[in-house]
């Protein structure tokens, strides 16, 4: 597993546990909203900074997609 992986799957699984759902639903929100590679990509960004700064990215993105579409 790649670095990267290792720490998406950090990622998700914190970002679940603070906003107090499960991982499977986080996974299928990115995953209707075309988020999820866009945030694995972020890989770089999301590894060096405090990890409060991504889920505030993570919370944007998402409600960023959710007005487009409505």
């Amino acid at each position: 597993m790649t670095k990267e992986m290792e720490f998406f799957i950090y990622l998700i699984e914190n970002y679940a546990a603070y906003k107090n759902i499960g991982a499977d639903e986080v996974m299928k929100e990115l995953d209707e909203l075309n988020l999820t590679n866009i945030i694995f990509d972020m890989y770089e960004m999301y590894h060096q900074e405090a990890i409060e700064n991504a889920y505030n990215d993570i919370d944007r993105l998402i409600a960023s997609e959710k007005n487009k579409k409505s």
